[in-house]
């Protein structure tokens, strides 16, 4: 058995460099950037109100002083003329400053009567002016890669770019395998269960950019399992769920031999997740991971998460890990590294759950972390500080 970190490192290498496409930018939200991206125009692009009020030249701004307003400036309608001594021009929010203007006057300091204005006898020290280029000028850098969120789409489209370069989504064909599975809504036989680990897998991989297929349920012969690694065939990753062990029913292992796949690994010292093999499948990286649902699901977010954040051209490692204060005592660990479901409180202590069966996925679905327990790690008592990854 190979350790986490190794097994990780070996996972990674499987990447390859994946191409880019172009999409609108409506639908670049999610999306890697691929390229470097560089602001088409200046914004603002004029210096502009950043209140309601009246535009006034620096001169003018004085308590007492009384200015005759000239014409009106709101957003999209600028005020044409200049702003002359003596002179002031309602402004709104986003409106242009006004030729001539150094500053706005905010409205609950002017008092108005007919065009004249008075300034009040305490007034705002701001000048409420938005500089032209404040935010950002023509020619400024959006640097690639980075994972496009909301606000990135906002500054993108305020950039003036409509059509974005991303990264291609790695297409992850996802085939679970064994004679006691079948599909969620089939009505099962009293020996058979329902395939639930290869829907969380696909869920979990999306949620980190991948595309996912999901294959037909392969079953416990070499043929079938062929036929369905042959329509695997255009996909990035192969990820097989179940019969990677050394039962007599785990055929996995062998009929991807005979399909030429080059094993990285088999055999992780971590628990749940002990029978997850890699290695590349024509040219093609493949991840077998052990069919217990909680373990598959473990192993997915240890290894097969990282690995299609590298796809994706994002720096990528090991789940990041922050420290919690245990709610509850825990026993010493044993010669593999254990990943223990847990609830992480608001307060920041975590309680480790009683049951950490691997089949348990009820469980799985009442964590929020997981608690890392290195190898041999002494018991530890309620109070105690442990390494989490939060889920």
């Amino acid at each position: 058995m190979i350790s986490v970190a190794e097994a990780l490192e070996k996972v990674l290498s499987l990447s390859t460099r994946f191409s880019s496409e172009e999409v609108p930018l409506r639908a670049a939200a999610g999306r890697v950037l691929a390229e470097d991206l560089r602001a088409k125009r200046t914004q603002p692009p004029f210096s502009a109100s950043a209140m309601d009020g009246y535009a006034v030249q620096d001169g003018d701004w004085a308590t007492g002083s009384t200015l005759r307003v000239i014409g009106e400036a709101a957003a999209g309608h600028a005020f044409d003329s200049a702003v002359r001594p003596g002179e002031a021009v309602r402004i709104f929010t986003g409106a242009p400053l006004p030729k001539g203007a150094g500053r706005v006057v905010i409205q609950e300091d002017v008092t108005r009567t007919d065009d004249l204005i008075t300034l009040g006898d305490s007034l705002d020290a701001g000048r409420h002016v938005r500089p032209a280029g404040g935010d950002f000028r023509e020619g400024d850098l959006f640097a690639a890669p980075r994972k496009l969120g909301p606000a990135d789409i906002a500054l993108l489209a305020s950039m003036n770019h409509a059509v974005i370069p991303v990264v291609r989504k790695p297409v992850v064909a996802i085939m679970a395998t064994g004679d006691e599975l079948v599909a969620p809504g089939e009505a099962p036989n009293p020996d058979q269960i329902i395939a639930s680990n290869s829907y969380g897998i696909a869920a979990q991989l999306e949620a980190a950019g991948a595309e996912t297929r999901l294959l037909p349920i392969a079953r416990d012969t070499r043929p079938a399992l062929r036929d369905v690694f042959a329509m695997a065939k255009g996909a990035d990753l192969i990820v097989t769920i179940g019969g990677a062990s050394v039962g007599d029913h785990d055929l996995v292992a062998e009929v991807a031999a005979d399909l030429n796949m080059d094993q990285s690994f088999y055999k992780i010292a971590m628990r749940p997740g002990k029978p997850l093999m890699a290695g590349n499948m024509d040219g093609t990286p493949m991840i077998g991971l052990p069919g217990n649902p909680v373990s598959s699901m473990v192993c997915s977010t240890l290894f097969i998460v990282p690995l299609i954040t590298k796809m994706l051209g994002l720096p990528a490692g090991a789940p990041k890990t922050v420290q919690a204060t245990l709610a509850n005592d825990l026993t010493p660990n044993g010669p593999r590294e254990h990943y223990m479901r847990a609830q992480l409180a608001p307060d920041g202590t975590v309680r480790v759950h009683d049951a950490q069966d691997s089949a348990l996925m009820s469980v799985l679905a009442a964590s929020n972390a997981l608690v890392v327990r290195p190898i041999r790690d002494p018991a530890r008592a309620k109070g105690e500080s442990v390494s989490i990854i939060t889920l």
